[in-house]
């Protein structure tokens, strides 16, 4: 069963949509899952590197720097396959991974990439390593709070970074961090290996038992000018407006799945569940919820998948729809969930029954690169610019 983001596949779509299923449902299906909410092992590099054959990784880059996408719309492939990834609580920084090839593949159009950038990029594209993207703090202006360019001693060939990057989602599997920095002509982008002396990842706990969450602390971090990705400033602040709207489409997907998920089997519960004689789906107040519930849902899919194709082909109402769909998915997520709760009723609410890993995805999900007031900040934003 597939989430069926997209109303109508290419050939190619769906061919690497459904090896995708099969990948996950053979090497971390639902069961792995709950191993892994208690505590047991994550995908291993077998997993990662099946996923970069199939194409999971080159989506969102150019062919000429190894990448490709399955329908001419990389974006809107890759938001399909987080939709996927979604429905079956798979872990990994699958968004925040995106944000880094992307980046790097973008910065190479631009100008000469750094050999380290460039092997970097490979790597990533190949699934020798996970990176993933740490952004300024939610609620702080352009980096002040984020990750930041300190102006500590240091010798004049090095960059020095400084400040607390918040809390990522699954960090500690990481090789590469692009940090997103304060600068004094705004902003800075910049590649960290995640062994650099004075970075420190730290496990944290976290609502969302299907991932893993930790802090990352820069101390004095020091790296070579061929570590900054792209130009400073006014053009930076053009790529964090790009990168913040593919995170945005990208967990706004990610959440579509996982209520998709949650709400086919919500529905099976009402079909098979018997009370009073009749299956608990037949009484109109269940009714009425499972149908509110599901237009919701379309609802989702519907934004997302327009976000995903304007965004990524470039067309002139893309960032506005990606805000507009991270809104709205992460308000109407947790909702489906708790009306999937009021179904399930008793059973719902046990440790041994999935829902409560549902809850917790899209409860995490709803504020992950911003929550919805934030979202909706840049839609006003955008509107007062055109």
């Amino acid at each position: 069963m597939t989430v069926d983001l997209i109303p109508s596949t290419t050939e190619e779509q769906t061919s690497i949509r459904d090896a995708t299923v099969r990948l996950i449902e053979s090497e971390f299906p639902l069961a792995a899952v709950r191993s892994f909410a208690d505590g047991g092992p994550g995908p291993g590099a077998k997993y990662r590197s099946t996923a970069a054959e199939l194409g999971w990784f080159g989506l969102l880059a150019a062919e000429a720097h190894g990448g490709g996408s399955a329908s001419g719309n990389g974006l809107l492939d890759a938001a399909m396959l987080a939709a996927e990834r979604g429905a079956r609580l798979q872990p990994g920084p699958f968004t925040g991974h995106g944000i880094v090839v992307r980046t790097l593949s973008r910065a190479a159009e631009t100008g000469r990439l750094p050999d380290t950038q460039a092997k970097t990029l490979a790597a990533l594209i190949e699934g020798r390593s996970w990176a993933t993207w740490l952004p300024p703090a939610v609620g702080t202006s352009a980096g002040v709070r984020a990750v930041a360019v300190a102006s500590g001693p240091a010798p004049a060939d090095e960059i020095v970074l400084a400040g607390d990057a918040g809390v990522v989602s699954d960090a500690g599997e990481c090789g590469w961090f692009l940090v997103t920095a304060g600068h004094p002509d705004g902003l800075m982008q910049v590649l960290v290996p995640a062994d650099a002396p004075g970075l420190t990842v730290r496990r944290r706990d976290g609502l969302d038992l299907t991932r893993r969450w930790y802090s990352v602390e820069l101390d004095s971090v020091s790296v070579h000018p061929d570590a900054v990705v792209g130009p400073a400033g006014g053009q930076a602040r053009r790529l964090l407006d790009e990168q913040l709207a593919v995170a945005a489409v990208l967990s706004a997907a990610d959440a579509t799945g996982a209520m998709d998920a949650d709400f086919r089997l919500t529905v099976e519960h009402a079909r098979s569940r018997i009370a009073f004689g009749r299956p608990v789906g037949s009484f109109q107040a269940v009714k009425h919820l499972l149908a509110d519930t599901s237009l919701w849902l379309e609802m989702s899919k519907g934004i997302v998948s327009a976000a995903a194709e304007a965004l990524g082909s470039g067309t002139p109402d893309g960032l506005a729809l990606a805000h507009a769909a991270k809104s709205f998915t992460a308000e109407r997520g947790t909702e489906v969930a708790q009306n999937c709760f009021q179904v399930l009723g008793g059973i719902g609410y046990t440790w041994e029954h999935d829902q409560h890993l549902y809850l917790r995805r899209l409860s995490a999900a709803a504020t992950e690169f911003g929550p919805p007031e934030q979202h909706r900040q840049h839609l006003r934003d955008l509107a007062e610019a055109s």
